[in-house]
C-alpha cells in the first residue's frame, strides 16, 4: 500500500505597517497579519529627533479598526545625557512616585540640578514642591498628552519656573515616565475648577472700566476747552478794545527803544573809524 503524502503549506510573512502617533511616523514589522503584532513592544531611540537629547521610548502595539497602532508605554532619559549635565560644586535632587492621570496610574521620576551646592533643607523643599506640582498637573492630562508634552519640553518649563522661587535650577527634567496600569472609573481624579481664570476675567473687566473712565474724563476736558473758546468769543467789546490798546502800546515802546539805540551805535562806529588811522601811522 502506498502511503499518502501530506503537503505542508507555508505562508510567507509580510511587512505590516504600524503607526506611531507619538513621533508621527510609520514602521514596518514582519507578520502574517496585524493581529499577530498585538501586545508586542518596540524600543525606539529618539536622540536624533530631539536634537541630541538622549531619550529612549518603549511603545506597545494595539489594534484599532484593523490597524496596528503603537501607543507609548515608557520614556527614559539616557544615563550618558545625565552624566554630561552634572558638574562640580552642584547638588542634584531625585524623586520617584506614582500618581493617577485621567486614564492610568503613572510612575514619574523627576531629576533636578541646582546651580550651586545646596543644603538638605533646600533639597527637601524642592522635592516636595516638585511632587505637589506634578501631581496636580498629571491629574488633568491623558497619557498621550503627557508623553507629547514631555518630549516637546512643555511640561518642564513651567515646572522649573515654579521651582525657581525656592532655588534656581540649571536642569529640570523627567528622568522616567511609565504607564503602570489602567485606572478604575472610581480612581479617576476629578478636575478641579481653575480660580486663576476667574481672576483674570475680573482684572479685564476692571481694566475696561478704567478705560471707560479715562475716556469720559477726556471728553469732559474737551468740552471745557470748547466752552472756554466760546466764552472768549462772547467777551464784551470793551474788554477786547482794552486788550488791543495794551498790545499797541507795547509795540510803540519797543519801536522807541530801537530808535534810541540807533544814535549810540553810530557814535561807537565813528569812534572806531577815528582810532584805526592813528594805529596805522604808529606802525609806519
Amino acid at each position: 500500500m502506498a502511503q499518502k503524502e501530506t503537503k505542508v503549506v507555508i505562508r510567507r510573512k509580510k511587512f505590516q505597517s504600524v503607526e506611531i502617533p507619538l513621533i508621527r511616523t510609520k514602521m514596518e514589522l514582519i507578520g502574517n497579519s496585524p493581529e499577530d503584532l498585538k501586545d508586542k513592544t518596540i524600543k525606539l531611540d529618539l536622540t536624533r529627533q530631539l536634537k541630541g537629547k538622549g531619550v529612549e521610548a518603549i511603545v506597545k502595539i494595539n489594534i484599532e479598526d484593523g490597524k496596528a497602532i503603537a501607543k507609548p508605554k515608557k520614556i527614559k532619559l539616557m544615563s550618558y545625557f545625565i552624566r554630561r549635565m552634572i558638574r562640580k560644586r552642584i547638588s542634584y535632587v531625585e524623586d520617584s512616585f506614582e500618581t493617577p492621570s485621567q486614564e492610568s496610574m503613572i510612575l514619574i521620576k523627576p531629576f533636578l540640578i541646582t546651580r550651586k551646592r545646596v543644603s538638605k533643607a533646600v533639597r527637601k523643599a524642592l522635592r516636595n514642591r516638585c511632587k505637589n506640582w506634578i501631581e496636580d498637573y498629571v491629574a488633568e492630562k491623558t497619557d498621550d498628552e503627557l508623553f507629547q508634552e514631555i518630549l516637546g519640553n512643555r511640561m518642564q518649563r513651567p515646572l522649573s519656573l515654579n521651582l525657581k522661587k525656592t532655588y534656581p535650577l540649571s536642569l529640570c527634567e523627567i528622568r522616567v515616565l511609565e504607564v503602570k496600569r489602567p485606572l478604575d472609573p472610581k480612581e479617576v481624579p476629578k478636575i478641579k475648577p481653575k480660580k486663576k481664570e476667574e481672576k483674570k476675567e475680573e482684572k479685564i473687566e476692571e481694566g475696561l472700566d478704567q478705560l471707560a473712565e479715562i475716556e469720559a474724563e477726556q471728553k469732559q476736558k474737551e468740552l471745557e476747552k470748547a466752552n472756554l473758546k466760546e466764552d472768549t468769543s462772547k467777551k464784551p467789546s470793551g474788554v477786547l478794545d482794552a486788550e488791543e490798546e495794551i498790545k499797541k502800546t507795547q509795540a510803540k515802546a519797543t519801536k522807541k527803544e530801537e530808535k534810541d539805540s540807533e544814535p549810540t551805535k553810530k557814535k561807537e562806529k565813528t569812534v572806531k573809524d577815528k582810532e584805526t588811522p592813528k594805529k596805522e601811522e604808529k606802525k609806519k
